[in-house]
Parts: structure tokens; sequence; C-alpha cells
């Protein structure tokens, strides 16, 4: 069964006063890309959710975002008592200046003395992670389930676009097994008179030279081998569609083999039918390529 590289999954949990949100996508790629974001003061966290991931996945750029809040980790507020009484001291050092030279200050407010750094702070502590990170991963299971299953519903939905471009391919390769067949009369017509006419315009011609060269010709006009190919093409795509495991990258090589008959089939049409048999096919070749780039 085809996976496809394009996924998405997200979910949200809490415990014990953590809550979070999981976001996981991915798109297509040529290897496999994982691009974590997760609280690095969880120890352990991102090395496990990248093995867990690396163990089910073979290609794609994969995006994993996890973001973890808790009111007791933020902490609340508290005061500096040791910077308070510096600060309190040195108020009560400038107001005695200003007294003793005569001048009045406006009294200070706690407003003030509170936004002086260092006399506010956030408290935060950093408890035992590994009950949080235990949770996180479990619940991570069904996030997990979650993306795969829609790479799975992807993929097969992929999976029957590309058994239809396969099916086109075998009809058109038929089809020109058949206008070749067809055409083997008119070749040969045309080879006779071409012979014809080199022996009665030329003298002392060298009878093996022309056999030769009559030989190439044949060979050239000769599209049987190009057929076979695109048959044991479309089995063998056929059976890597059949198989488990990433095949997208077999996928791709093999329809660069598909045009690369395809193309060949053009340019030894010598006939308008097969000629545009020719052209269906690389149409239909092109149209299935651009599907198996999103194949795993």
């Amino acid at each position: 069964m085809l996976n496809s590289m394009t996924g998405f999954a997200s979910s949200r949990g809490e415990f014990e006063g953590y809550s979070w949100v999981w976001d996981l996508r991915s798109v297509n790629g040529k290897g496999l890309d994982l691009r974590l974001r997760v609280p690095d003061w969880i120890e352990g966290l991102e090395t496990t959710l990248r093995t867990e991931l690396g163990k089910v996945l073979g290609r794609g750029n994969i995006t994993l975002a996890l973001r973890v809040t808790s009111e007791e980790r933020a902490g609340k507020l508290q005061v500096n008592q040791d910077q308070l009484d510096n600060v309190l001291e040195a108020i009560a050092q400038v107001e005695s200046r200003a007294m003793a030279r005569g001048l009045a200050l406006a009294p200070a407010r706690p407003g003030d003395v509170l936004s002086v750094r260092g006399v506010l702070e956030t408290g935060s502590t950093d408890p035992d992670t590994a009950l949080l990170k235990a949770a996180l991963l479990e619940d991570f299971k069904a996030v997990q389930a979650d993306f795969l299953k829609m790479r799975a519903s992807e993929g097969a939905a992929l999976s029957a676009l590309l058994e239809a471009h396969l099916a086109d391919v075998a009809r058109l390769t038929d089809a020109a097994a058949r206008a070749a067949e067809a055409r083997k009369a008119d070749v040969a017509a045309n080879l006779r008179e071409n012979i014809a006419r080199i022996l009665d315009n030329a003298d002392g011609v060298d009878e093996g030279r022309l056999a030769q060269e009559l030989a190439l010709i044949a060979v050239k006009a000769d599209v049987t081998e190009e057929i076979g190919r695109l048959h044991a093409h479309v089995a063998a795509a056929r059976d890597l569609l059949a198989s488990d495991g990433p095949v997208g990258r077999k996928l791709d090589f093999l329809t660069q083999e598909f045009n690369r008959e395809a193309n060949t089939l053009c340019s030894k049409a010598q006939s308008s039918t097969l000629s545009a048999l020719g052209l269906e096919l690389k149409a239909v070749i092109d149209q299935m390529r651009e599907q198996v780039q999103n194949v795993e």
C-alpha cells in the first residue's frame, strides 16, 4: 500500500496543571527531513520524538511543533527583600541630601519602587519532568496514528490515480503494437522502392555495404523492443504499487524509463498513427510522474 508524503494531525492534552498543543505536518521531499520545535526544558523529549518518527517515516519534510504551558511553571511575582532594602536605603539617602539643601522631593510611590530592576521577580520552578514527558509521549501516539492514517488515505488516492494511468499506458502500448504491425507493409514497400531507386542510379554499388545499410534502416524502424519494455515497466510499476514500504524513488525512476521508451517510439514512428499514440503516451506518463512526486 502506498503512503503519501502529505499529512497533517493536531491535538490538545493536559496533565497535572500542564496543557499542550501538538501540530504535526509533512510535505513531499527527496529524503527524510525532521524539523522539531519542542520545549528544551523537558529532558530527552526531542530525541525520543525524533526516534519515534524515524521508525515509521521514510521520506518527506516533517515539521513537529509542541507548545506546553503551565501556570505553575510561569510562577508568581515575588519581592526580592534584599534588593528592596537597598532601594529604600538609597531613596532615604537621596531624600536626606535633598532636605539638607533645602529641596523638597515628591514622595516615592510603591510603583516606582517596584519598577526598579531586581525588586520584583518572577518565581519559577523546574520540577522533575519525567512524568510530564511520559504523558506527552503517550499522547503523541494518537497524534502520530492520525498523521499516518492521513498519509495512508492520501496514498490510497494516489494509488488509484496511478493505476488508472498505468491502465492508459498499457492500452496505448497495445494500440501502438497494432499500429506498428499495420505499418509493416508500407514500410516494406517504401524500402523496396528506395532499394530499386538506388540500384537504378548507382553503378558498381557494394552489395555488402548496401545490405548493412538496409539492415540498419530496418532496426531503426522496429519498435518491438520499445513496446516490450513499456509492457515490462507497466508490470513493474504495478508490483511496486502492491508492495509495502516506501517506493516513491523507484516509481520516479520507472517513470523516467517510461518516458525514454515513449520518446524512442515517437522517433521511430514513421506513421502518423504511431506518432500520435507516442505523443499521447508521453502526456499520460507526464501526468503519472507528477503524482509519483508525492509518493513516500
